[in-house]
């Protein structure tokens, strides 16, 4: 699914007005209708509604979605703000058609607002501000925003809680954004929706059906993309029948120090789980026992040194490498690591401490290969751009410009982890729960991933299909835990049952 930018949403109106056709306060008519038919099934005649509106359309959308509320019989109170005396043509007209409402309590603040008295079983609708907005919210609006978010109401906003702008970076430390219980957005998902900093405003996210005429969108360009069920399923292969072990690849992990053996056991089980031939594990003396008790199915390979990795591995016979679980980042580690990734040319993923030790010797990140894919969580990242970033879009950018420069695949972890590219692209991923943030849960993904590119799969691919079977694995995983006591290892325990639930007809062969 594209994630179109804002100018986009403007442009997919404006050829739904001329293309379906129809005229654009029926347009807005449709979009109340569907925001009216949704409250409606979320709170009975009994709950009172106070609507806020703002000037533009999005204030219009507020009028016209508490004009059908109050007409349905609900108790409908209705502000609309018109402080400049300037309303657009739609909300001009919506606000002409609260006359038809006898029953609607309508006022129109110009200067002054008495604020209402708002009970803990009232909703408050906010329909302030939509895309549109492109600053911060001023004082007087500002002030307003303040005082739906001390109120003890559930909260709806329309298409976006009032503030929160779509594409760019800000404080949101100090800047008013409503704090929404539902967001019921209009027809496509917004970039900010995606990123953890929106995430305290948006509440419960719906996308409602407008009847936009979306095929416009295969014709828009935009770096940003949300993955669906349907896209990974299209990219999963079928295992051939004639097939052994060697088909599916030898995946290399380097991985593991003495007293964490429990990183590349974790990320050797999720290897094999998904589906890798063969597996080495390349790790110091003192880790061996633990980990061919632990996984019998994977080869030790055991370092020259106890109790950390000193040697460098030939990958002639390996088909994909993944090197950082639980590595430390001892000094004869850390020129082990750079030698291994400089003479290593097939598929890599660096992860944990190998992003440790970029780090900390930025100008080794000069010998990371094109196409190789890191794995940073958001510390990790920040580390490697040397500084502390507070907004996750500036984050994201960074992240992005990072793959562009390298040519390099960027897993940025998280909820809706986003996966940039070499080419400037991000996938979001729409997979997975906060009980994933717990540890061992990264070394997991490195593991599916490896095993992914050991068979073959595409860097991106790869990074797609793990990210999402990852996220899956640990949705299925938490409703048999709970968010609060899952573990890594459920993860891991989950994967057969998410790669099942994925399997159709239409996969692809190798």
């Amino acid at each position: 699914m594209k994630i179109i930018q804002t100018h986009q949403i403007r442009e997919l109106d404006t050829y739904t007005i001329e293309n379906e056709p129809i005229p654009s306060i029926e347009l807005m008519e449709r979009a109340a209708q569907a925001v009216a038919n949704r409250l409606m099934q979320l709170w009975t005649l009994k709950t009172p509604f106070i609507f806020f509106a703002g000037p533009g359309n999005n204030g219009g959308d507020a009028l016209a979605a508490a004009r059908m509320l109050s007409q349905a019989g609900y108790d409908v109170t209705a502000y609309l703000f018109n402080t400049g005396n300037k309303l657009s043509d739609d909300c001009r007209i919506n606000k002409q058609r609260l006359a038809e409402c006898s029953t609607l309590r309508f006022n129109e603040v110009t200067t002054r607002f008495d604020p209402p008295k708002i009970s803990n079983d009232c909703v408050i609708v906010d329909g302030l501000f939509g895309t549109g907005l492109n600053r911060p919210l001023d004082r007087g609006f500002g002030a307003l925003v303040k005082f739906i978010n001390q109120s003890e109401a559930k909260v709806v906003s329309i298409d976006v809680p009032s503030g929160l702008l779509c594409e760019q970076e800000y404080d949101f430390n100090t800047c008013e954004i409503v704090k929404a219980d539902y967001t019921l957005t209009m027809q496509v998902m917004k970039l900010n929706f995606m990123l953890p900093d929106a995430q305290p405003y948006i509440g419960h996210l719906e996308i409602m059906d407008i009847g936009l005429l979306t095929h416009h969108i295969d014709d828009m360009q935009t770096p940003y993309h949300l993955t669906e069920r349907k896209d990974i399923q299209k990219m999963l292969y079928k295992r051939p029948c004639f097939s052994h072990k060697g088909t599916f690849g030898h995946a290399l992990l380097i991985a593991g120090c003495e007293g964490m053996a429990g990183a590349s056991i974790l990320a050797a089980k999720a290897c094999m789980r998904s589906g890798c031939g063969i597996l080495t594990v390349h790790g110091p003396k003192a880790n061996r026992i633990p980990l061919q008790t632990a996984i019998p199915e994977a080869i030790y390979q055991p370092d020259s040194e106890t109790g950390f990795i000193t040697d460098t591995v030939p990958t002639r016979k390996f088909t994909a490498m993944a090197i950082g679980p639980g590595l430390g980042q001892n000094s004869i580690t850390a020129r082990s690591f750079v030698e291994q990734i400089t003479h290593t040319n097939i598929p890599t993923i660096i992860d944990a401490d190998g992003l440790n030790i970029l780090a900390e010797h930025k100008n080794w990140m000069s010998y990371v290969h094109p196409d190789t894919i890191i794995t940073p969580h958001p510390g990790e990242m920040m580390r490697l751009c040397g500084r502390h970033i507070e907004s996750s879009y500036h984050l994201l950018s960074e992240a992005v410009s990072l793959a562009i420069n390298k040519q390099i695949y960027v897993v940025l972890k998280g909820h809706n982890t986003a996966i940039c590219t070499p080419q400037g692209s991000v996938h979001f991923n729409p997979t997975g729960n906060a009980g994933m943030a717990t540890a061992g849960s990264g070394d997991v993904l490195t593991g599916i991933i490896l095993s992914l590119l050991a068979q073959g799969y595409l860097p991106l691919q790869a990074c797609q299909l793990g990210v999402y079977l990852h996220g899956l694995a640990g949705d299925m995983a938490s409703r048999e835990t709970g968010e609060e006591s899952l573990i890594a290892s459920d993860i891991i325990r989950h994967l057969p049952h998410a790669f099942k639930s994925l399997t159709t007809d239409n996969t692809t062969e190798f």
